[in-house]
């Protein structure tokens, strides 16, 4: 929502100050310099990316228009979720558990958060590390290591999309030359002619340099950092899930384990102890989800 109201806030703000000045918007609607400038730069994307990473990067145009669901509602709801399975685990066994981690489609435990089982990224990285913790022969220390591995390989990959953003964001300032070039050729081809005409060419040609500035700068930079901070924020969600497992299998109480959990939690977006405590014992992370 705030990227959008970002983009609004940018027109506004460059069409309001271009009227102020008496500006005619109609010489701004240069459809053949947008078709430069933005085929170009759809192409690059092919040139320079595989398809996964060009997937990845429309999913995480979209994910950063929708905004981040990284919020104090989101924690808690994971906070809640690690408590039930340390809960359950504790009082039916590991064993009991292990057969949940292997369908957690079907687990009475993971059933209740829809969520947590759409995210396969965190739901492979928390069956994982808890089915190895459970087949014994692996110590603390290795299964961190693998943890912090598995974070790691994530990060890199939500950055690949983050950075192909950006090239095409670089880029859009030298196919705006581009652009004006092209539109100086046409106008030299046209010399001789009314001078109204020779202005509407040379009009259009700084017009291309205009918009690949605007859209480097205005648009796809700003989406590009977005995105850099979005994939941040699941790195830190992932390094959450990390410090309750971990203390989980150390032997933990519940409780603690989740307060470690909690503890490694952003503290703008972190619940407080209150607060984690009223929804694990029920009805408290719907006016927590409304506060946030």
């Amino acid at each position: 929502m705030f990227v959008i109201i970002g983009f609004v806030i940018v027109i506004g703000a460059i069409v309001g100050g271009y009227l102020l000045e008496q500006g005619n918007l109609l010489v701004l609607l240069q459809p053949a310099e947008l078709i430069i400038i933005g085929g170009a730069a759809f192409g690059t994307i092919f040139i320079a990316n595989p398809m996964h990473t060009v997937v990845a990067m429309l999913k995480g145009v979209l994910g950063a228009l929708k905004g981040s669901k990284y919020n104090k509602a989101f924690y808690l709801e994971q906070l809640k979720l690690l408590n039930d399975i340390f809960v359950y685990a504790r009082k039916n066994g590991m064993a009991k558990l292990e057969s949940d981690l292997d369908e957690p489609s079907k687990s009475p435990v993971f059933q209740k958060y829809p969520k947590f089982l759409s995210d396969h990224h965190a739901l492979d990285f928390f069956c994982d590390t808890v089915r190895m913790a459970i087949s014994g022969g692996v110590g603390h220390m290795e299964l961190d290591q693998l943890m912090e591995l598995d974070i790691e390989v994530q990060h890199h990959e939500g950055g690949e999309p983050v950075a192909a953003l950006t090239t095409v964001a670089d880029s859009l300032p030298g196919l705006g030359i581009v652009a004006a070039v092209l539109g100086v050729v046409i106008t030299m081809g046209a010399l001789g002619g009314p001078p109204e005409e020779i202005g509407h060419k040379v009009a259009a040609a700084l017009v291309g340099t205009f918009l690949g500035i605007l859209l480097c700068y205005g648009f796809l930079g700003p989406l590009a950092s977005n995105m850099g901070k979005l994939n941040e924020a699941h790195g830190q969600y992932m390094n959450v899930l990390r410090q309750g497992i971990l203390a989980s299998i150390k032997g933990t109480a519940p409780s603690l384990a989740v307060e470690f959990a909690r503890r490694a939690i952003p503290t703008n977006v972190r619940p407080s102890f209150k607060e984690t405590e009223t929804a694990i014992k029920g009805g408290g992370a719907a006016p927590a989800a409304q506060a946030a």
